[in-house]
């Protein structure tokens, strides 16, 4: 059970920092104009996705060197 919460923890902090990160970019640059939804879509995917990425490599990280 401490797992699944270590998991959800992980992946929500990986989440707010590739959030944070992502604010960086302009994207309005690579976007047509008045296409916000479909923009904000594109936003939160590509930030799911590297906060997946980011908890799976740190996940890996911390059970390889405590076992």
């Amino acid at each position: 059970m401490l797992d699944f919460y270590l998991r959800t923890l992980i992946y929500l902090i990986c989440f707010i920092l590739s959030l944070y990160g992502l604010s960086a970019l302009d994207f309005s640059r690579f976007l047509k104009q008045g296409k916000i939804l479909p923009a904000q879509v594109l936003y939160y995917i590509i930030a799911c996705s590297l906060a997946y990425l980011m908890g799976n490599f740190l996940m890996a990280i911390i059970y390889r060197f405590h076992s």
